[in-house]
């Protein structure tokens, strides 16, 4: 999880379908070396700035400068993935309905009762642990891979080799995702060098997020569990670590038990504030007390709540928008990703999934 604009913890909603990371090996060198490189672009073997990024992270890491460069060198330029991160050429037009119906859907509710029953015990011992609900892993899984069915299917040492020497330049924050990047390689291959697995066997989406919960490799170095207690960190084959991971991630950004995640909110007319409402986006800065004086209506518990709001706007395209008083805990949904929309739909698909099961 995790994730600054992107939603870079776990980055952007399980793009593509693909394959698990295969098993590992003995020799990190010869498995770097391995024959079936796919042909795709260039290699990344010559371009000086990538092999001389390669020598300095050697050095920084402690890591064998020649399993480095090998690593960083096969990598090879991804022109797809470079598309798929450029951005919008027209205007997107949100529409929370229609983002609703990608997420809530019957295929995707049965998938998570099933994940749900075949692991409740586990579930159940990270809600206690972590004290994150179940309903609310299950949805963040669900929305982020239909429960390990779409995991991805590029390599993630070209994705994030890609993305860190050839992010779209007229992207407004090209330099800075670029930098972001390489720090995610450095991650990774020393996340590969550890359980010295051979780096181009993992697979993932194109921003190079990784298994069931999607992780970056930051994130999995961070927050990933083994739950299971095999000694393994495993987020595409271990539905315990998946599960303990995500209740970690979430731990980590200060979820608070027993919180709701939002609250109905309607407006008094004659009152309303709705640009300092706005202000904050999805910041919770508002006290019950200075959220109302502006002229949001809340009522029952909403009003006993105890720590700030926000007010969280879903647009639905031409029609009117919805609005939710959002709490602590939906920011940290949405730390996850940084998209109100994204924090809805996991929030509701769990709610969707709890109701089959209990």
């Amino acid at each position: 999880m995790r994730l600054q604009r992107f939603g870079f913890a776990l980055f952007l909603i399980a793009a593509c379908a693909g394959s698990a990371w295969a098993g590992e090996g003995n020799n990190i060198k010869k498995r770097v070396s391995a024959k079936s490189v796919p042909a795709q672009g260039p290699l990344y073997s010559t371009r000086p700035e990538a092999m001389q990024f390669a020598d300095d992270m050697a050095a920084r890491r402690d890591l064998d400068p020649d399993w480095v460069r090998d690593a960083i060198g096969q990598s090879r330029y991804n022109a797809t993935v470079v598309k798929l991160m450029q951005p919008p050429t027209k205007p997107f037009v949100k529409n929370w309905r229609v983002y609703r119906s990608r997420f809530i859907d019957p295929v995707r509710i049965e998938a998570g009762r099933r994940f749900w029953l075949e692991n409740q015990q586990t579930l159940e011992r990270a809600e206690k642990e972590y004290g994150v609900p179940a309903e609310i892993i299950v949805g963040i899984i669900g929305v982020e891979t239909i429960y390990g069915r779409d995991t991805g299917s590029f390599r993630v040492m070209d994705a994030l080799t890609t993305l860190a020497f050839d992010f779209p330049v007229n992207h407004p924050r090209a330099k800075e995702r670029s930098e972001f990047f390489k720090g995610e390689i450095e991650q990774f291959l020393t996340l590969q060098s550890r359980r010295e697995a051979n780096p181009f066997e993992a697979r993932g989406s194109f921003a190079g997020a990784m298994g069931m919960p999607q992780f970056m490799p930051s994130s999995w170095i961070k927050y990933a569990v083994d739950f299971d207690g095999d000694g393994n960190v495993d987020l595409w084959g271990s539905p315990a670590d998946v599960i303990g991971s995500v209740a970690s991630y979430f731990k980590a950004f200060n979820w608070q038990t027993g919180m709701p995640t939002h609250y109905a909110v309607s407006f008094d007319k004659s009152r309303l504030d709705m640009d300092a409402l706005m202000a904050p986006d999805i910041l919770p800065t508002f006290s019950v007390e200075s959220f109302t004086a502006k002229g949001a209506v809340l009522e029952g518990l909403a009003l006993q709540h105890n720590g700030p709001l926000a007010l969280v706007e879903l647009l639905n395209g031409p029609d009117a928008p919805q609005y939710v008083a959002g709490t602590e805990n939906f920011y940290a949904i949405t730390r996850y990703n940084w998209s109100s929309y994204y924090a809805m739909a996991v929030i509701e698909l769990g709610r969707e999934v709890a109701a089959r099961v209990r």
